[in-house]
């Protein structure tokens, strides 16, 4: 039987959960932070750690059959990828990988065969509330690990988004449900004749950007706005931009761009930023996400053909989708 047989396959597939279980672990217990640059004895890395030596070989040594760290004669050293569970790492994916891991999310699992009898998510009667009310109010930790890791995805994107955007006609810009701004603070670098609004969750815009804020570089050309795009957006603008959050069921998110509608004015853009999953060059994220959404909002990783039929729900005449960078996908839509 070879390393790549079926059977090695499936055998190494069926227990993929045990690396989510690993990265999950070692990002709680600190050991990519406490791994600089030069390597450490395991000993001493898990006598720093405070965690047992034995068992941090054994979690070790699973990850680095995924490209996560290596072992040395001098030690433990990083690898390329688990650099990226570092706090200082300038493309860091610390919190996003601890949000698609957390406690909840080894609850829902389970639900999917559920999921696939009946053709539908069952978040809420599992837990008797949607998972937005759920996550606020039972998960206040796990709210800011989805703001912080959202930024983290929002840096790996951001400036390929500002790139590709055509608004040289543009006067006012607003990022609905843009978490803490550092897209919309990007983009208004990038376009310094643009106004921009930030609007998300009074939790998510509590702390903006730095750049966002009232001291900010920025503060003379954006404001900040707490406003929930499922009941009202609360601003006038040329271009709306939702970036990576109208992955719920389907219902609502009609209902956020038909609330952009109402909100903007005829000829105003609305703008729809995801990784469209028939195009996806991430197939396996992008196909996993699309399950986890399922599971816990009764939400979808969107197709091209999808996308579109959503926007013409809410009234919008499809324009254009073009892509943003590598990882996403522009979906421009315009007010009639």
């Amino acid at each position: 039987m070879t390393v790549d047989s079926p059977v090695t396959a499936l055998r190494e597939l069926s227990l993929a959960s045990a690396a989510s279980a690993s990265l999950r672990a070692v990002i709680r217990v600190g050991v990519a932070d406490a791994l600089g640059d030069s390597p450490m004895p395991v000993a001493e890395l898990a006598d720093t750690l405070g965690v047992d030596a034995a068992i941090l070989v054994r979690v070790l040594r699973n990850l680095r059959c995924y490209g996560l760290f290596d072992d040395t004669d001098a030690g433990i050293v990083h690898t390329a990828t688990s650099k990226l569970l570092r706090e200082d790492h300038p493309e860091r994916l610390k919190n996003w990988v601890l949000w698609v891991t957390e406690p909840w999310v080894w609850q829902l699992w389970p639900d999917l065969e559920q999921a696939l009898r009946t053709g539908r998510g069952h978040f809420d009667e599992r837990f008797g509330e949607d998972f937005f009310t759920r996550l606020h109010k039972e998960w206040p930790e796990s709210t800011e690990t989805f703001n912080r890791s959202q930024t983290e995805l929002s840096v790996l994107t951001s400036a390929a988004i500002a790139d590709a955007l055509d608004v040289v006609d543009v006067k006012t810009f607003a990022d609905v449900g843009g978490g803490r701004g550092y897209t919309l603070a990007t983009i208004l670098e990038r376009h310094p004749h643009l106004h921009g609004t930030l609007v998300d969750l009074p939790a998510a815009v509590a702390t903006p950007d730095p750049r966002l804020r009232p001291d900010g570089e920025l503060a003379a050309r954006s404001q900040v706005v707490a406003g929930d795009c499922l009941a009202e957006i609360p601003v006038d603008a040329d271009v709306y931009q939702f970036k990576s959050i109208l992955e719920w069921d389907d219902e609502l998110t009609v209902k956020a761009l038909s609330n952009a509608r109402r909100a903007g004015h005829p000829g105003s853009r609305v703008l729809i930023i995801t990784n469209l999953i028939d195009d996806s060059p991430e197939p396996r994220y992008a196909t996993g996400i699309d399950l986890l959404f399922l599971l816990n909002t009764n939400g979808k990783r969107h197709t091209k053909a999808g996308v579109t039929a959503l926007a013409e729900r809410a009234d919008l005449r499809v324009e254009n989708v073009t892509p943003a960078g590598t990882l996403l996908h522009i979906v421009e839509t315009v007010i009639p």
